[in-house]
């Protein structure tokens, strides 16, 4: 089983940009040094829900300042930059950490983003599509050219191609030949594109087991209708984000989420803001806080442990993406990580 964090660079009320980014970097690097498999990156603009604008920057800088943890985006938001510029960089990271590096990708939101980058709403209507396609090839070939109804271009050369190893590609650990991608996925539609592709699911934490064992079994029949390789279908890693948030009994533990959730989920969701004045619900923040503490691992390591796996059980899932800046404070944060190292993955085989 393979577990990371999931890293918002969240802004808690009362606290500044600066300070939520400072607990991002430490939470990366003390998840090395636990010995978590990966962290996960999240993008947000113009908003204290996260203040992390570009995830993979941000990757960049964590791959520098680490050895061997995985760093993946969950996720770069494809609607509001060119897939050619976002390829570019995701071999470049590719490269340089000798694969250490995952592009997770999704569609985002109907937000102002859309009109602050000039992409539009046809981006986020209709246009994902088109732009996966174009990354994927970007990924996977040594020159692209496009001729979509959003991107039109004379062929080029893929520089640097993801596949050019910097060590000699025959000896041992000379890497995969690509960065891995991962789709975020929250809607039929969603699931059937990623399967069509082969490319594995981001499953939010806003599901339970139940629907992320819905969503995985769907997944395998589109990708079988789209004629996908039994073994490749077999192999998917499909990534589960959740919460987690360790203490001795599972009182300490939920309540320490429930003082500090619902201020940050009611300012970083309340400050969305959508590109044509449509009409939003919003998640309460103390219910939602509720719905995430009884659906993760949320308690003494024991229990964690077994909420993993029987969500593993459950779903087939074996990779976990896990919040672990709940509490909106540093040591507490670095204390969750350091248990969730060592306390949480001993019991997991």
């Amino acid at each position: 089983m393979r577990v990371g964090a999931f890293i918002l660079a969240a802004q808690f009320p009362g606290q500044g940009q600066g300070e939520a980014l400072h607990r991002a970097v430490r939470s990366a690097v003390v998840a090395e040094e636990a010995g978590l498999d990966a962290v996960w990156l999240a993008e947000h603009h113009f908003v204290p829900y996260g203040v992390c604008p570009n995830a993979v920057t941000l990757a960049a800088l964590l791959l520098g300042r680490t050895r061997r943890i995985g760093v993946g985006t969950a996720v770069s938001v494809l609607p509001t930059q060119h897939p050619v510029a976002l390829g570019e960089s995701a071999a470049l990271l590719h490269l340089t950490s000798e694969g250490r590096f995952t592009l997770g990708v999704g569609r985002g939101g109907p937000w102002v983003d859309l009109e602050v980058f000039g992409s539009g709403l046809a981006a986020y209507d209709h246009g994902f599509p088109e732009s996966l396609d174009l990354l994927l090839r970007w990924l996977r070939e040594p020159r692209v050219g496009a001729q979509g109804e959003r991107y039109a271009f004379r062929e080029v050369a893929v520089v640097p191609r993801p596949d050019q190893a910097l060590i000699d590609p025959d000896e041992p650990g000379a890497g995969p030949p690509g960065p891995p991608v991962v789709v975020a996925c929250t809607s039929p539609s969603s699931v059937r594109m990623a399967a069509a592709r082969g490319l594995p699911m981001l499953l939010g934490m806003h599901c339970g087991d139940e629907e992320k064992a819905e969503m995985i079994a769907l997944w395998r029949a589109a990708a079988r209708e789209a004629g996908r390789d039994p073994e490749e279908i077999a192999a998917a890693e499909h990534v589960s984000a959740g919460v987690v948030q360790i203490a001795d009994a599972r009182e300490a533990a939920t309540e320490t989420l429930m003082k500090a959730m619902p201020g940050w989920l009611r300012q970083g969701l309340g400050a969305h803001v959508t590109v044509d004045g449509r009409y939003r619900s919003m998640r309460d923040p103390l219910a939602y806080t509720e719905l995430l503490c009884g659906l993760h691992p949320v308690g003494p390591p024991e229990w964690c442990a077994d909420r993993l796996a029987a969500t593993s059980e459950r779903t087939g899932i074996t990779r976990f993406a896990l919040l672990v800046e709940g509490s909106g404070d540093l040591a507490a944060t670095e204390e969750n990580v350091r248990r969730l190292g060592t306390e949480v993955l001993p019991q997991l085989v």
